[in-house]
């Protein structure tokens, strides 16, 4: 984090004073009555998306008009005064998004910022001293500079104005990681020279308790409080009541006793390194990884819990998706992406994005190229590829799989950040679906996601996965404009254009979620339907059930739409998928399996359904390892295999551990009388000895806490008492119904 300089104590003088500013957008109050105060260095404002911080920049630079209210610039009023004399007034603008021109090369930018102002304090040469990056790459176009380069420059092009007052609008949105710490340590610098006040809107929370030393939270356009910066980096609660972000649960007081019993029972990590002699040897990671030492933790997790959470501390995290994470109603736009490679597609690209605009849609195009060749595109390739962990660099390499590889990375990164969606659409060959599907797949269910495909009338698993994605065969290859390929095009921007129109907006969206019943995520497959058939019949009066069948594809559905806030709950009562991703059936679940309900801690009741199958195609498809097992055939085309004892076992090592990572209420049944039609007894699949290791692993690996409890059910998983017992701990973890009139 870069360290601000000490106050230098001298006397300031108010460079920017709001009092009672409101601002409308038609008959919606944007900015009530908002009043702040800047005398120097910089002052950060933070807040959700949504809740008017952009408006009171566009209001402070004369792109919006306020309807009553004052701002005043070093004493004078500016309300009545158009942007350009703002502008000549003292008051710098670093947009978001950064705008800048495509074409023109670095220098251009900034002769053109710069004129022929003489006796100015910032000119161009002090602009190459200050960001020696600039100044290596001063020949490069726009569209090649990398999202901290164009940063760079747009906070250049603002200061070659020679500004009292600085305004940043998101300056750190969609950076890579360490192009954050630039642009931080920019910030710093800025205010440490004294020439100017900054104005920083600012999400991430780090970055804005970095730069300032008051921070203004903004919530439901107004000035909610006015705080020291680094009480508000230490208010985990207050981060997450405000901003969305933090912990969610009051920090439980630490007894001495609490304190001696866990500090016995944290675990010491070791790494086993095997020498050249093939002798093993066991290194300690003390220094490595630090153990836990405030105990017990803010979740008020017993301290028999602290063993494994000081494990999993040690794996890295990715806080990105954490922190002021986009709620659905907030990713409902009007906006649609064209997203592709628009250096070997583009004007098949702007064909699309031409179509749409016809039909009055507002359309962004974004570059998912990786030759480094620059283009037209409103996003270009250099700002997508910023977002990848490692930055740019590793994106543009000479290795074309690899590149494909971590531009799609980049991509579902930059477009897991962007509000306002109203849908994404893409034309291209296997790699420019393989990108553009990439971002499609973590967008919510229910936004549009439109890829025009030379590959669609394939097997496209591998790139719908479990989202939402429409694939539209190109029939001719997606190469230059013909009879054949307008037409589909055509077409397909029609298609994005109609389900956008009937897309609700984020009010109609947010009110019809209130009065919708709740949603439930149940697994089947045919061996459980009996049961599902049951729990659905009980919960339906109550619950939108929603079945998703086990065959891989339908669990990671079910968890898409978990992630994306669609679900209250999971009723995970058929967990086959596991079976075949162990065993190498054709039903796999992929590693994230479970990860839905880690990541949301939304309630989840689970079981073993169907865990004593593993599912292959046609008889004389199954691999010959397996030809002494156990058999039924299904149907011509599905042979279902029994799993043995120590298949089980792993399978229930690895859901235990699965289990372990949720922190929200669990319940997980273990079905004594079987786990299949097929699994009762006197059928093919009876083997109480498998299923008992499988019940026994389980039991063994779950940590059992007041919120996570394993129950047998002396039952077969499809007879009523098992139905009972998931409904009763289905109400157990769930929040009660409000009833409705």
């Amino acid at each position: 984090m870069a360290e601000r300089p000490a106050s230098s104590g001298k006397p300031t003088r108010v460079i920017l004073r709001i009092e009672d500013l409101q601002v409308f957008y038609g008959e919606s109050h944007a900015l009530q009555g908002v009043s702040l105060t800047l005398e120097s260095g910089v002052l950060s404002v933070v807040g959700r998306n949504g809740m008017g911080k952009s408006t009171l920049c566009n209001t402070i630079v004369g792109l919006k008009r306020a309807k009553s209210g004052s701002i005043r610039v070093d004493g004078r009023e500016i309300t009545s005064l158009e942007p350009h004399e703002i502008h000549r007034l003292g008051v710098g603008y670093v947009p978001q998004g950064r705008r800048v021109w495509p074409s023109l090369t670095i220098d251009e930018h900034l002769r053109l910022a710069a004129g022929n102002r003489r006796d100015a304090s910032w000119t161009v040469e002090r602009v190459y001293q200050t960001f020696p990056r600039l100044a290596e790459r001063r020949g490069n176009g726009g569209s090649q500079l990398s999202g901290g380069e164009q940063q760079m420059l747009a906070i250049s092009r603002a200061l070659l104005s020679d500004p009292k007052l600085l305004v940043m609008d998101e300056p750190t949105e969609g950076l890579a990681p360490v192009i954050v710490d630039q642009v931080e340590r920019m910030l710093v610098d800025l205010a440490a020279e004294g020439e100017m006040a900054v104005l920083v809107i600012e999400q991430n929370i780090g970055v804005a308790t970095a730069v300032s030393n008051q921070v203004a939270i903004m919530v439901n356009g107004r000035i909610n409080r006015l705080m020291d910066a680094k009480a508000l980096a230490a208010d985990r609660e207050l981060q997450q009541r405000l901003l969305g972000v933090g912990r969610h649960a009051e920090e439980a007081q630490v007894t001495p006793a609490e304190a001696a019993q866990a500090k016995e029972q944290l675990a010491e990590v070791y790494r086993v390194d095997r020498t050249a002699n093939g002798s093993t040897e066991a290194v300690s990671q003390i220094g490595v990884y630090r153990p836990v030492t405030e105990l017990p933790n803010r979740w008020n997790v017993p301290v028999t819990e602290l063993r494994q959470a000081a494990v999993e501390k040690a794996s890295p995290q990715d806080d990105l998706k954490k922190v002021f994470a986009i709620p659905f109603a907030e990713r409902i736009g009007r906006t649609v992406l064209v997203a592709g490679t628009f250096d070997t597609k583009g004007k098949e690209l702007r064909f699309v994005a031409d179509r749409l605009k016809a039909l009055g849609l507002p359309v962004r195009t974004v570059d998912l190229s990786t030759s480094g060749k620059p283009t037209s595109a409103d996003v270009p390739a250099m700002q997508v590829a910023g977002m990848h962990p490692r930055g740019s660099s590793a994106v543009f390499t000479n290795d074309r799989g690899g590149s494909v590889s971590a531009m799609a990375e980049a991509f579902a990164r930059w477009i897991e950040r962007e509000p306002r969606i109203g849908g994404v659409i893409s034309a291209g060959g296997s790699g420019g679906t393989t990108l553009a599907t990439s971002g499609m797949r973590v967008l919510p269910v229910g936004i549009p996601k439109l890829m025009v495909s030379t590959v669609a009338a394939g097997d496209v698993a591998k790139y719908v996965g479990g989202a939402d994605i429409m694939m539209f065969h190109s029939v001719a290859d997606v190469q230059g404009l013909n009879s054949i390929t307008e037409q589909v095009l055509s077409n397909a921007a029609h298609a994005m254009a109609g389900m956008v129109a009937q897309l609700p907006n984020a009010e109609a969206w947010e009110a019809k979620r209130k009065l919708a019943r709740p949603a439930v995520g149940i697994t089947m497959f045919g061996v459980t339907t009996p049961l599902v058939q049951a729990v659905t019949k009980r919960l339906e009066a109550d619950y939108d059930c929603l079945v998703f069948h086990a065959t891989g594809i339908g669990g990671r559905a079910m968890e898409n739409l978990g992630d994306s806030r669609l679900l209250s709950a999971f009723l995970d009562l058929t967990t086959t998928e596991v079976a075949d991703m162990i065993v190498g059936g054709v039903f796999p679940a992929t590693e994230d399996r479970f990860g839905a309900a880690i990541r949301t801690g939304l309630p989840y009741v689970g079981s073993t359904g169907a865990l004593d199958m593993v599912n292959f195609g046609p008889r004389d498809s199954v691999p010959e390892k397996f030809k002494s097992r156990k058999f039924v055939i299904h149907n011509p085309n599905v042979t279902l295999m029994r799993t043995t004892r120590d298949e089980n076992r792993a399978f229930g090592e690895w859901i235990g551990a699965r289990l372990n990572a949720m922190n929200g209420p669990v319940r997980f049944l273990l079905p004594e009388g079987g786990v299949s039609m097929l699994d009762a007894p006197g059928q093919p699949f009876h083997d109480p000895e498998a299923d008992n290791a499988l019940f026994e692993a389980i039991e063994k690996t779950v940590r059992q806490t007041p919120l996570r409890h394993v129950e047998r059910v002396r039952a077969n998983i499809n007879d009523t008492p098992f139905v009972d017992a998931a409904v009763a701990a289905f109400h157990a973890i769930t929040p009660k119904l409000q009833r409705r009139a």
